[in-house]
């Protein structure tokens, strides 16, 4: 089907912002008749990975962090502070958790809501006590060539909170507000 003469508009390229300010003027609505207020709609998304306890999971875990960024519309900074903080919750789920034994898995959970961003980073492992992690800002740790993780992770998010499991392991949850 051909276009219609009133679609096609053959005038110089030079005339692109007339045209374009012509054929919105056209599209607006009628100011005698109010739109009626748009609803609000707000879409919530989850991903949820297991992925084994092998050094390597970092970059996937990594890349479904970008992915689920990229699906969520978040902006550069926010999906930096994210994959940060993604990288070093599951290295510590890892190595520090499961003890890279690769019988035990760690479970990745990403949730976007229209404000927020809610990562959760669950372990099998023993459990810890963030409290008791070394300041690796301390004079004494500023060499130190581990254990800058949590800080990183603090850093990087609005909120964070570490919790022991009933059925054993760790739960970081990391929230992230735009």
């Amino acid at each position: 089907m051909a276009p219609s003469s009133e679609v096609l508009d053959t005038r110089p390229a030079s005339m692109l912002h007339v045209r374009l300010h012509l054929l919105l003027d056209r599209q607006q609505p009628d100011r005698n008749f109010p739109a009626k207020e748009a609803t609000p709609f707000v879409t919530e998304q989850t991903t949820r990975l297991v992925l084994p306890s092998h050094i390597e999971a970092v970059a996937e875990a990594a890349a479904a962090a970008a992915d689920f960024a990229r699906g969520c519309g978040l902006s550069e900074e926010v999906a930096f502070g994210m994959d940060m903080a993604v990288r070093e919750a599951i290295t510590n789920a890892i190595v520090h958790g499961n003890k890279e034994d690769e019988s035990k898995q760690v479970e990745l959970t990403f949730n976007c809501s229209e404000d927020a961003v809610e990562i959760e980073v669950k372990d099998q492992g023993a459990g810890f006590d963030p409290a008791k992690v070394p300041d690796p800002t301390a004079p004494e740790n500023i060499l130190k060539t581990s254990g800058r993780g949590n800080f990183l992770i603090r850093s990087f998010m609005d909120e964070v909170n570490w919790s022991s499991r009933s059925e054993g392991g760790t739960t970081v949850r990391m929230v992230k507000r735009f």
